[in-house]
């Protein structure tokens, strides 16, 4: 049964009718490493071990997948991360709580980022490369369409892809928040040891906040294209770390706002 689904009842406007629609399901998710809670986000459930460890590794808690001991998932709602005995994370006087919408409230610096960064030992990108061409990156949001099986039923999901620099679907998830489809897709490739991904594309199906950019800088993405527009510090935070960042993808246009020595013309 897909649990990233509901049917419920609805009044048609314009029709004397009562009938059934489906919606994507949001639910609290908690975070924890090890007796620590370090987060609740509100998510559409499924790859909720993938959402944990991106979401630690994007905030610069954990480093490497070795430093996970172990991942488990419980019936409540909830995501324990375990790290090797006498390891323990960092976090500060912070707790993270996460809508759907609103990414992580606080702790939003490009300072921080720095800091950041320089704990994953990692600098800014390579400017030079990888370079992809605009019909390229034109064609990329009919193809995360096309593979977004939730949205399809709902319309209601936003959807991040990962894609190759010659437009080949890597991977993509769905979620209620544009966030944590980012933490999923990142947490993905974070698993699996395929960090830094420095020679992809992330496509976002919205718009593009700071969080969204401070996760592609932490996870090594070059590129990011979004149908939606950008904030001016996610426009500040590309261009800071070598980012480029294209917007409002759709129709044959866009505008390149960071970084056009990646998409020659």
């Amino acid at each position: 049964m897909n649990t990233s689904i509901i049917s419920v009842p609805v009044h048609r406007i314009g029709e004397i009718s009562t009938t059934q629609d489906l919606v994507a399901v949001e639910e609290p998710l908690q975070i924890r490493v090890g007796d620590t809670d370090v987060a609740i986000t509100m998510r559409t459930p499924g790859h909720d071990r993938e959402l944990a460890a991106g979401f630690l590794f994007a905030e610069g808690l954990i480093q490497s997948p070795e430093q996970i001991q172990s991942i488990t998932c419980d019936e409540r709602g909830g995501v324990t991360v375990a790290l090797p005995e006498g390891m323990a994370i960092n976090a500060g006087p912070r707790n993270f709580y996460m809508t759907s919408s609103c990414g992580v409230c606080g702790k939003a610096s490009i300072d921080s980022l720095t800091e950041a960064l320089q704990a994953c030992d990692r600098a800014s990108l390579d400017l030079n490369e990888p370079t992809v061409s605009a019909e390229v990156l034109f064609a990329l949001p009919e193809k995360l369409r096309a593979a977004q099986p939730i949205f399809e039923h709902t319309g209601g999901l936003h959807g991040a892809g990962l894609f190759t620099a010659s437009g080949e679907l890597v991977a993509i998830r769905e979620d209620v928040g544009r966030h944590n489809a980012v933490d999923k897709l990142i947490g993905n490739a974070f698993l699996d040891k395929r960090l830094p991904l420095s020679q992809n594309i992330l496509l976002l199906s919205g718009r593009v906040s700071f969080e969204l950019v401070q996760k592609a800088v932490m996870a090594g993405i070059p590129i990011i294209v979004a149908v939606g527009a950008p904030s001016s510090l996610a426009v500040q935070t590309a261009l800071r770390f070598g980012i480029t960042l294209v917007g409002f993808v759709r129709d044959g246009r866009g505008n390149i706002y960071t970084g056009a020595e990646r998409i020659p013309s």
